[in-house]
């Protein structure tokens, strides 16, 4: 996936004088800055100004962890990558698609052992617009839910 013609200088160039104008307004702003600057230094540097499409080289850029190359990965890609957010990690356990997962990266292990790998790259966004719209975190709408055969949660409290 290019970045920028010549290859990552656009980016720079726009990073380097406005990221910390535009990025102000979100949580720590002085950090995002200097990852997306890095970032599109590394970008040029060490991969000719091209985004990589694995889940290893997107770990070497700044700022880029496991859910955002995951992400990357699955949705420009349909890579049969797993990226677990708030949404995904609660939802899994609710339903019971994860068993006792600690962290994002256990409960991206289980999903990726159960859900097919040609459905993986949705079965992402299915899970983060459930929990954000159905499956929320403080008061679930089981009662509107299509899960409820299915649904661990559901069969405990209803």
């Amino acid at each position: 996936m290019k970045v920028g013609s010549p290859p990552g200088v656009t980016l720079y160039c726009l990073v380097a004088k406005r990221s910390s104008t535009r990025v102000r307004s979100i949580s720590y702003p002085n950090n995002k800055t200097k990852h997306l600057i890095g970032m599109a230094q590394m970008l040029i540097a060490d991969f000719g100004g091209e985004v990589p499409l694995t889940v290893e080289e997107l770990l070497r850029l700044p700022g880029v962890g496991r859910k955002t190359a995951n992400v990357i990965t699955s949705v420009v890609d349909n890579q049969p990558n797993m990226a677990v957010d708030t949404h995904v990690f609660r939802v899994a356990a609710r339903i019971g698609l994860t068993l006792n997962a600690k962290t994002p990266l256990a409960a991206e292990r289980q999903l990726l052992q159960f859900i097919p790998r040609d459905q993986v790259h949705i079965a992402h966004h299915w899970l983060i617009l459930h929990g954000r719209y159905i499956c929320v975190a403080r008061s679930p709408k089981c009662p509107e839910c299509g899960l409820q055969q299915a649904c661990k949660y559901f069969a405990q409290h209803y």
